[in-house]
C-alpha cells in the first residue's frame, strides 16, 4: 500500500508557501535608509532657511517700505533682505578700496581703540575676521594629534598660528611651540586654545572638513568611511551570489518524493 503523503521541501510551489521572514528586519533597513537620505537635506534646508531669516530679520528694519516686496506683493520675499545685505557688504569693500574710504576706515580704527572697553572687543574680533576671511592665512588648514587629556589618550586638534615672540620668549626649554585648538564633541565649535611643543604634535594627513565631521560625530563617520562601506556592499553582493549559486545547483536534487 502506498501512502501519498508528499514530502515538501521549503519553496515547493506543491506544498504550503513559506511563512515571511525577516519582513521587519526588512522595514528597518528601509525606514533607517529613507532617514539617511533625508535627514541630511532636511537639516541643510532648515539651516539656510534659519539664516536666510535671520537675515532678513536683521535687515529688513533699515530698507524703507517703500523698497520692500511685501509692499507690492501679498507675500513675503524670503531672502530679500539676504540679497541686500550682500550688495551693502559688496557695496562698503568698493569704497573702503579706495583713498576716502581708507581714510574713514582709519578714522574708525583711531576712535574705537581709544574706548576703554570696546578696543579691546574690537581689535580682537578685527584679527579674527581678516585671519578667517582675508584669504591669506592659514590657520586652522592643518590636522594634528596631541597626547590629551593624558598620557595614551590622542585628541585631534586644529593647528593655529605659531605664537608671537612676546609669548614665544616665555616657553621653558626654548622649544619651538604651535598654537592649537582642540574642539569639543559634537559640538566642534567649543574647545581648549593651548601652545603645545611642535615635537609634541603630530600632523596628519586630513582636511579640516574631515576633522570636524569625526568630532561632531564622536567618531561615528572615519574619514575614506565611503571606501569602506564600498568594500563591504561588494563583499556581500558577492557573498548573495554565492548563496544563490549553491541554492541553484541543490534545488534539482530536492523533488517531491513519494513514500511507499
Amino acid at each position: 500500500m502506498t501512502d501519498d503523503t508528499q514530502i515538501n521541501v521549503p519553496g515547493d510551489p506543491l506544498g504550503p508557501p513559506d511563512p515571511p521572514r525577516g519582513a521587519m528586519a526588512r522595514l528597518r533597513n528601509y525606514f533607517l535608509t529613507g532617514l539617511i537620505v533625508a535627514g541630511p537635506i532636511a537639516i541643510t534646508f532648515y539651516l539656510t532657511w534659519w539664516f536666510v531669516t535671520w537675515v532678513d530679520g536683521l535687515v529688513r528694519p533699515f530698507v524703507p517700505a517703500a523698497y520692500r516686496p511685501e509692499t507690492y506683493l501679498p507675500f513675503g520675499l524670503p531672502g530679500s533682505g539676504l540679497i541686500v545685505a550682500v550688495f551693502a557688504l559688496t557695496f562698503l569693500g568698493f569704497l573702503t578700496a579706495n583713498l576716502i574710504g581708507r581714510k574713514l576706515v582709519e578714522f574708525g580704527d583711531m576712535l574705537l581703540g581709544h574706548m576703554p572697553v570696546v578696543r579691546a572687543i574690537y581689535r580682537g574680533l578685527k584679527q579674527v575676521f581678516e585671519t578667517l576671511f582675508s584669504g591669506k592665512g592659514s590657520s586652522f588648514r592643518k590636522v594634528g594629534l596631541v597626547e590629551f587629556p593624558s598620557p595614551g589618550m590622542w585628541s585631534i586638534v586644529l593647528i593655529s598660528h605659531a605664537p608671537s615672540e612676546d609669548i614665544a620668549v616665555n616657553f621653558p626649554g626654548g622649544e619651538e611651540h604651535a598654537a592649537v585648538f582642540l574642539p569639543c564633541a559634537p559640538n566642534p565649535t567649543t574647545g581648549f586654545f593651548f601652545y603645545v611643543p611642535k615635537s609634541k604634535l603630530i600632523e596628519i594627513e586630513m582636511s579640516a572638513e574631515q576633522a570636524a565631521t569625526l568630532i561632531m560625530s564622536a567618531g561615528v563617520v572615519q574619514p575614506g568611511g565611503n571606501d569602506a562601506q564600498k568594500k563591504i556592499t561588494a563583499l556581500a553582493e558577492m557573498a548573495q551570489a554565492a548563496n544563490v549559486a549553491r541554492a541553484a545547483t541543490i534545488a534539482p536534487a530536492q523533488t517531491p518524493a513519494k513514500v511507499e
